[in-house]
């Protein structure tokens, strides 16, 4: 077989030509130059539907900016995220913020003042609880609201960019850019507890999350091709792999994913769909024989600002029609 030698990367100030040089080295570095290339080929085919998959506390960690310019810029057309995610972009529109903590520090005093802690960031419940306050009154004054999670999503971002024009958010950059936000396991997440507390009240709200399945598979089995990309695992990821099976049962086989990329954390070998391969979801019909695929392991919160830097800065730009 042809061998080719790795090139030394060269320290650059240009972000994007600093990923494509890493992709001619090693390891997860290599990995991660590679996803830019794998994605940014996503973007460049207009038969191509790009469908994120979002877990872990990326809008705590700070990520919440570089979710909104791969939305504006069109690299994602659709997202289906983790309920935490979504309820605490939710916040930082409205002003409740997450804020420099540490991880070491004795949890029990944090508790005695009102402090949660997610790793080295520190929020404050009480203003948690105003904006699960504002999601139970919401649903009220929506009600009687049955459906996907998607439709509630798309009804609270319009709402809530609406009542609150000086926010900004992946939410409300969603609305603007019709891109759909689908939440499967919403009542694992405190928008779950606001419309909890909506129900207890009275309230008549129904999350229908088999409509969620159905919505989001219909985008996979009209679409001329898809491309995925994962941050973490998790549900998420799950929940749009399993679209390619629900596909085939219904007789619109898709024949897998066609571009794949992800970003974990996770090891394969745990036996964790966070960490399973794509050649794995191959013998489920996933991904195809044939996709270019990557899985950089890496912290996402050091992956998706350099990748989505290196995406803007290289000038990559949507070849599919918006609709």
């Amino acid at each position: 077989m042809a061998m080719h030698p790795t090139e030394p990367v060269i320290p650059e100030r240009d972000v994007a030509a600093l990923l494509k040089g890493m992709s001619a080295t090693g390891f997860q570095g290599r990995k991660l130059g590679e996803s830019v290339r794998v994605w940014t080929e996503m973007i460049s085919d207009p038969d191509c539907t790009i469908l994120l998959g979002l877990s872990g506390a990326m809008i705590p960690a700070g990520m919440q900016q570089c979710l909104i310019e791969l939305v504006k810029h069109r690299y994602v057309d659709a997202i289906v995220s983790t309920g935490a995610n979504i309820f605490h972009d939710a916040c930082e529109h409205v002003g409740v913020h997450h804020y420099i903590g540490h991880h070491h520090v004795d949890d029990g005093e944090l508790f005695s003042k009102g402090i949660d802690r997610i790793y080295d960031v520190f929020a404050y419940e009480e203003e948690f609880r105003t904006v699960d306050q504002m999601i139970a009154d919401f649903a009220r004054d929506h009600a009687p609201f049955h459906g996907s999670s998607r439709a509630f999503i798309q009804a609270f971002g319009e709402w809530l960019s609406t009542s609150y024009p000086d926010g900004n958010s992946v939410i409300s950059t969603c609305v603007a850019a019709g891109v759909p936000i689908f939440i499967p396991a919403l009542c694992d997440s405190s928008i779950g507890i606001g419309l909890l507390m909506a129900r207890r009240a009275g309230v008549d709200v129904q999350i229908d999350q088999i409509a969620d399945a159905d919505e989001v598979t219909a985008i996979v089995e009209k679409a001329g091709r898809t491309g995925v990309v994962y941050i973490g695992g998790g549900v998420p990821k799950n929940f749009i792999q399993q679209t390619q099976v629900i596909a085939s049962i219904h007789n619109a086989d898709c024949q897998g994913h066609a571009y794949a990329v992800q970003y974990t954390s996770d090891a394969p070998h745990w036996g964790g769909l966070s960490g399973c391969t794509f050649e794995e979801a191959i013998s489920w019909g996933k991904d195809q024989i044939t996709s270019p695929r990557v899985q950089c392991f890496v912290d996402a919160t050091i992956a998706l600002p350099l990748v989505t830097s290196a995406l803007i800065a290289g000038g990559v730009e949507r070849k599919r029609p918006v609709p």
